[in-house]
């Protein structure tokens, strides 16, 4: 199962929007331009919204029936391990391996020997074109390196041959996800964890690295976009250089996790692909919740309420909320309008103060960054949320369509 050059994870919390969605594709093929959908959803998700890996699968297959869509499609085993990988294996064709638990923690002392021994022609001045730089490489930094990285990328091949088991050989998409560390990669480290992916003889298609910055929810990237478009080139660079190396599969391609609304860098990576003529996959999530709110919103009467109680009550529960999302959000609390304030908004205003404008004087990034992390409120809502899904359909859903279209797929692919 080969994932095209162009690709884009797309989350649906609520599984109501797929057929949204898919329109945005429907329309950058219309252009000349195919982006492969990949519904992802994971395991975190699946347990507060209380739905399984299959309704993933339903919404898609049945987006697909709708629209009529020819072209390839998937549904992703988002950030899966060995403990929670057999609930998605019936459901999905790609998986995203997450070791992220494993990185740092050495493997044991004969494995980080073989290593060492089997690249040690590379303990050199290595020039990997396309980098810019000359890298001095010496048997005692492949060595740290080994120490980091290879038993995370032990335990990817673990995850991945027990999906094969089940799956069969070449029957799914696998992704090694690395971006959950504290420090990107550097080149000579990306270089050497894709050795090791070979020497697991994961046939990895995509690989999700760490980038400089802070990629938080639903908001644009913060940092240093010089450095991360160096950091993106040199990834490609050493990508398409290990492809030829280790013989890995030739259509591997970098992966950007939370990938949604990070505006200020979907030139940078353009601007990028075009020059190495390289793929790319990139994970949105989260932000079709977030259209649905303002869907509701731009609805009125009863949608707006809902949308209103889903703020009032995010607010209430701020700490437990926010909790499980400390990591990838900064959400400024006295920038935060009051329960009372927000109960006196009319549309307009809500769904302005929700929506990533950036150029819009009401665009509130902290009150977007809370709702963001808020779906469990609607969880509790139960039916009365689903129904509101079904009666504003067609409000929300032009919301769905035009940001996944007009924000992510048309910068990043189409420009």
């Amino acid at each position: 199962m080969i994932i095209p050059k162009y690709s884009m994870g797309i989350g649906d919390r609520f599984a109501h929007e797929g057929k949204a969605q898919l329109k945005a594709f429907a329309k950058a093929k219309e252009m000349g331009v195919e982006i492969a959908p990949v519904w992802n959803k994971s395991n975190r998700e699946h347990q507060i919204i209380h739905t399984q890996p299959g309704d993933v699968r339903k919404e898609a297959d049945a987006a697909v029936k709708a629209l009529g869509w020819k072209n390839p499609y998937f549904v992703d085993a988002d950030h899966i391990s060995l403990k929670n990988v057999d609930g998605f294996i019936s459901a999905s064709d790609f998986f995203t391996l997450d070791v992220a638990d494993f990185t740092g923690k050495p493997a044991d002392e004969k494995s980080i020997k073989a290593f060492v021994d089997k690249h040690a022609a590379y303990a050199r001045k290595l020039d990997i074109p396309g980098t810019g730089e000359v890298f001095n490489i010496t048997k005692e930094s492949l060595e740290k390196i080994a120490r980091k990285y290879l038993l995370a990328i032990q335990e990817a091949g673990k995850i991945f041959r027990k999906v094969e088991s089940v799956k069969g050989k070449d029957n799914f998409v696998t992704e090694v996800s690395m971006d959950e560390t504290d420090m990107p990669q550097t080149p000579v480290e990306m270089f050497f964890i894709l050795a090791a992916i070979a020497d697991e003889k994961i046939p990895a298609q995509t690989i999700a690295p760490k980038f400089t910055g802070r990629f938080n929810k639903g908001v644009d990237y913060v940092g240093n976009v010089a450095q991360f478009e160096k950091e993106f080139n040199q990834d490609l660079a050493v990508i398409a250089f290990a492809v030829k190396e280790f013989g890995l599969p030739k259509n591997l391609k970098l992966s950007v996790h939370s990938g949604s609304d990070k505006f200020s860098i979907y030139g940078p990576i353009r601007k990028a692909l075009i020059k190495f003529d390289a793929g790319l996959h990139i994970k949105t999530a989260g932000t079709t919740w977030l259209e649905e709110c303002i869907g509701l919103a731009e609805a009125g009467g009863e949608g707006l309420d809902i949308a209103k109680q889903i703020y009032v009550n995010a607010l209430g529960r701020f700490d437990e909320l926010c909790g499980p999302y400390a990591t990838v959000i900064d959400i400024k609390k006295d920038k935060l309008p009051s329960a009372d304030e927000v109960k006196t908004w009319n549309s307009a205003k809500f769904a302005e103060t929700l929506r990533h404008d950036q150029k819009c004087k009401g665009y509130n990034p902290n009150f977007r960054q809370l709702i963001h992390v808020g779906y469990k409120v609607a969880v509790e809502l139960g039916p009365k949320y689903y129904a509101a899904l079904e009666k504003y359909e067609d409000v929300i859903g032009r919301n769905v369509y035009q940001n996944v279209f007009e924000r992510h797929l048309k910068p990043v692919f189409i420009g």
